[in-house]
């Protein structure tokens, strides 16, 4: 397992070996073992969520849960090809704002991996794109919020305007934000 550090503390893209040959190819995408390994904790996981976006141009988040329901997400692209980002939201963190981004496809087989108190949303680049992720809390849907997309500076690629949800749409800009997470130093 290939472990990839970005400049957001805690955030990790994560890329599974890949065993092929003319049938196809066999990957493990998760073993915690291999993880803790090469240094890498991460929490346990309790749900599996898999969402199918039809058509490119679907933008879904910036997403996250409150605490005391917030959620670690270990996320990866089932099919096609989609723009995976994470947005650091602790209050007093050193990156409070920043950003990361990467492509997650089926070809690629990455991972990523965005702890509790950061941002979630992605962007699918091809149509019939399927994201698969493990989350480390239950859906509380009392604790769900959305931050919108396009107010937390984050290069989307973007040529047109992006397929939203209405929640998505209406949810309140990153400067009136007021995040219930906060840095506890360094993940």
């Amino acid at each position: 397992m290939k472990i990839e550090r970005t400049p957001l503390a805690g955030v990790v893209v994560l890329t599974p070996r890949r065993f092929g040959d003319d049938r196809g190819f066999f990957s493990e995408s998760w073993n915690r073992r291999t993880l803790e390994a090469a240094g890498l904790h991460l929490p346990e996981f309790v749900q599996d969520n898999h969402s199918l976006s039809r058509e490119a141009g679907t933008l879904r988040g910036l997403h996250y849960q409150a605490p005391p329901h917030a959620q670690g997400k270990l996320v990866r692209c089932g099919r096609g090809r989609l723009f995976d980002v994470a947005v650091d939201a602790r209050r007093g963190s050193p990156t409070y704002g920043r950003w990361f981004g990467t492509e997650l496809s089926f070809e690629n087989g990455r991972q990523l991996w965005v702890p509790e108190g950061f941002l979630h949303g992605f962007l699918t680049l091809e149509p019939d794109t399927e994201v698969v992720y493990k989350c480390t809390g239950y859906y509380a849907p009392e604790a769900d919020g959305a931050v919108r997309w396009d107010t937390a500076g984050i290069d989307w690629g973007l040529d047109r305007a992006p397929i939203l949800s209405g929640k998505d749409a209406a949810a309140p800009a990153f400067a009136a934000f007021d995040s219930p997470f906060v840095f506890e130093g360094a993940a």
